[in-house]
C-alpha cells in the first residue's frame, strides 16, 4: 500500500478502552482516541494515519463567529439609558411637585432612582419604574432649593439635571390646585372657578398629585344625594371626598376660595371647614363670649338704662366664687386692724341698694331670707380702735370651812385658766371637826398664797471612775471563743 506524503506510520504499543498509546518512526509517542481506530487493532499493530486542513468548515464557522458579534453588537452596544429629565409641576408656600417623563434604561437594569436637594439625598423614589411624579412638603416659606434626580443602572450612573425653585410668598396664590367635590349652589360653584381662574389657579374633578384642596358643601357624591336620607348607598360620601381624606387633604367650603381672591392672599382654612359656618363674623376676629353677648356702647345708650347696662355687664362676666373656709383677700393699702371693715365696690354697692329697694316686703316678713342680696337697714360696724374687753367682775370669797390648826391647806392653782376661782372641795366631817373646842380658820384666797417654785431637775450623773461603772453592770461570765 503506497503511503501518501500527507500519512505517517506509527505501531500501537498500549491499546486501552479510551486512550491508545502509538510510536512513531523517529520515537515519537502520542496518544490517540482509540474509538478512532479502525475495528480489529490490537497492541503491535500498524496504522497510517493522514491529517488534511477543511478550509471550506474553517471559513464558514469564521463567518458565523463574526455575525454573532455584530448582533451582540447592535443589541448592546449601539444604546444606553437616558439622563432623566426633571421638571416642576407646581410650587406653593411649602411644597413642591417635580414630574419626570418614563425611565429610559435601554438594555440595563435598574439598581435605584435618588432625589437629592440641596446636594443631599431625600429619599429613594418608590417603583421608579412606572412612578414618574413626586411631592416634597415641610419647606419654608419663600426660600430658594436645589432639586436632582440621580439614576443608578447596571450600565452606569445617570444624573438629572439640576432644578432651581423658590416656594410662594403668602399673597402669591398661584400655586392652589383645587379639586371640586359636590357644590349644591352651582352660581357658587361657578364664583369659586373663576376666582381660581383670576387668580392663576387650576382645578379639576380628580384628586391628582398637586392637589392642595378639596372644595364642596357635602360629602355625598351627587347634589341629589345630599338630600336623600332613606337610601344609605345613594347618601354615602363621594370616592373623591374618601381619597381626600385619606391623603389628609384638607376638605374646604368654596367660601374659602373666594376669600383667598377677595384678600388676595392664603387664607386660614379653619373656619372653612366643611360643617362650619365661614359667612359669621367671628370666623374672620376671634373674640370671647363676653364680647360677643355684649351690644355696641351706642346700642345700649340708647336701648337701656344705666342701671340695666350695669347688670348686663356683670351677667357677661363669670361669678365670683370664693370659698367659705378662706377668708377673703385685702388688698395691700387696706389696714389690718380688726375694727377694719372690708370695702365693696361701688358698683357692687350699688346693685345692692337697688335689689335691696325691691325686696322691703320680703326683708320685712320675718324667717324670709334671700341669698345674694343685703338689707337696707344693714350698716357695717364703724372702723375705729379695737375696744377694750370688758372687766371681770369680783370673785365671791369662798365660804369658811373648819379644820384642824395641824393640817395645813394646800390651795389649787390652776395656770392655764387665771380668771375663775378652783374649786375647793370640801371635807366630809370627822370626829375631830364636830369638836366644839376646835378653832374656826379661813381658807386664804388664791391670790395672796405664794406658790413654792418647782423643784430643780437632777442633770445627768457624770460618768464617775470605771469602778463605779462596774457596780452597775451585773455578773459577767468568760465565754471561749474556741
Amino acid at each position: 500500500m503506497a503511503v501518501s506524503q500527507d500519512s505517517f506510520m506509527f505501531t500501537v504499543g498500549k491499546l486501552d478502552a479510551g486512550m491508545a498509546i502509538l510510536l512513531g518512526e523517529r520515537a515519537h509517542l502520542i496518544e490517540f482516541p482509540s474509538l478512532l481506530l479502525p475495528p480489529g487493532v490490537s497492541t503491535g499493530s500498524i496504522v497510517n494515519i493522514s491529517v488534511q486542513r477543511n478550509m471550506t468548515e474553517e471559513k464558514k464557522r469564521e463567518n458565523d463567529f463574526w455575525n454573532l458579534q455584530s448582533e451582540i453588537l447592535d443589541a448592546f452596544g449601539t444604546r444606553t439609558p437616558e439622563n432623566p429629565k426633571l421638571e416642576l409641576r407646581n410650587i406653593t408656600q411649602t411644597s413642591v411637585t417635580l414630574e419626570w417623563p418614563k425611565l429610559e434604561l435601554a438594555t440595563a437594569k435598574l439598581r435605584s432612582l435618588d432625589l437629592y436637594r440641596d446636594r443631599q439625598r431625600v429619599a429613594a423614589i418608590p417603583s421608579p419604574l412606572t412612578n414618574t411624579s413626586t411631592k416634597v412638603s415641610g419647606l419654608q416659606l419663600d426660600t430658594e432649593y436645589t432639586f436632582q434626580l440621580v439614576l443608578r443602572t447596571t450600565a452606569g450612573v445617570y444624573p438629572s439635571n439640576v432644578l432651581r425653585v423658590r416656594t410662594h410668598t403668602m399673597t402669591d396664590t398661584s400655586g392652589i390646585s383645587v379639586c371640586f367635590g359636590t357644590v349644591e349652589d352651582d352660581v357658587l360653584l361657578e364664583n369659586a372657578k373663576l376666582a381660581l381662574r383670576e387668580m392663576g389657579a387650576k382645578w379639576s374633578d380628580k384628586i391628582q398629585i398637586d392637589t392642595t384642596h378639596f372644595v364642596c358643601t357635602t360629602p355625598a357624591s351627587t347634589p341629589s344625594a345630599a338630600h336623600a336620607t332613606n337610601n344609605p348607598i345613594i347618601n354615602g360620601p363621594g370616592v373623591e371626598y374618601q381619597k381626600a381624606l385619606q391623603l389628609s387633604i384638607p376638605v374646604v367650603q368654596p367660601q374659602w376660595v373666594l376669600a383667598c381672591h377677595a384678600e388676595k392672599k392664603m387664607m386660614p382654612i379653619r373656619p372653612f371647614y366643611l360643617g362650619e359656618s365661614p359667612s359669621s363674623p367671628s370666623h374672620f376676629r376671634p373674640q370671647s363670649m363676653s364680647q360677643a353677648n355684649l351690644s355696641s356702647p351706642s346700642q345700649r345708650s340708647a336701648t337701656s338704662s344705666p342701671t340695666q347696662q350695669k347688670a348686663a355687664n356683670r351677667q357677661s362676666l363669670p361669678p365670683q366664687r370664693v370659698s367659705a373656709a378662706s377668708p377673703p383677700a385685702m388688698s395691700p393699702t387696706q389696714p389690718s386692724g380688726r375694727g377694719s371693715a372690708p370695702r365693696i365696690p361701688e358698683e357692687e354697692r350699688e346693685s345692692f341698694e337697688e335689689e335691696g329697694e325691691g325686696d322691703d316686703a320680703d326683708a320685712d316678713r320675718p324667717g324670709r331670707v334671700r341669698k345674694g342680696t343685703l338689707s337696707k337697714n344693714f350698716r357695717f360696724p364703724p372702723s375705729g380702735p379695737a375696744q377694750p374687753p370688758p372687766p371681770v367682775p369680783p370673785v365671791p370669797a369662798p365660804p369658811t370651812i373648819s379644820v384642824t390648826p395641824a393640817e395645813e391647806v394646800e390651795p389649787v392653782v390652776q395656770e392655764e385658766a387665771p380668771q375663775t376661782p378652783p374649786k375647793v372641795e370640801e371635807p366630809e366631817p370627822t370626829e375631830e371637826a364636830a369638836d366644839p373646842e376646835l378653832t374656826t380658820v379661813g381658807v386664804v384666797a388664791p391670790s395672796s398664797v405664794e406658790v413654792p417654785p418647782p423643784p430643780p431637775v437632777d442633770k445627768e450623773r457624770p460618768l464617775g471612775s470605771p469602778n463605779e461603772l462596774d457596780d452597775d453592770v451585773g455578773e459577767t461570765e468568760e465565754i471561749s471563743l474556741n
